[in-house]
């Protein structure tokens, strides 16, 4: 199994949330932006009002897990970024997915 490329500078970051396209869910928040890489990049960032460090992890790992799933739908190169919210760690990563799966079909990049 690969490790998904990830977003791990700050311009690239702020590149997404400032030109990127957004779509909002209460559970999770995405920005994308085409890329000229070759293939797709991830960012996960969660803010201390998720919780305590356990509850950011979990919400990481629980956001990477969907990830990994919806990954071969993607249609094209791009970076992604997904925010967490509050209720990210009490959800299951199969929630996750379909939030997911929701948000990315709304911004039109799945298969």
């Amino acid at each position: 199994m690969l490790k998904p490329a990830s977003l791990n500078k700050n311009g690239d970051f702020r590149r997404l949330y400032s030109r990127g396209k957004s779509a909002v869910h209460p559970v999770l928040v995405v920005y994308v932006m085409k890329n000229r890489t070759g293939f797709c990049r991830l960012g996960i960032t969660t803010g201390k009002k998720v919780g305590n460090a356990v509850c950011r992890n979990r919400s990481k790992r629980i956001i990477r897990e969907a990830y990994r799933k919806i990954s071969p739908k993607l249609n094209g190169n791009y970076d992604l970024v997904f925010v967490a919210r509050a209720t990210t760690p009490q959800k299951k990563s199969d929630e996750i997915y379909v939030v997911m799966e929701k948000l990315l079909n709304k911004l039109g990049i799945l298969k």
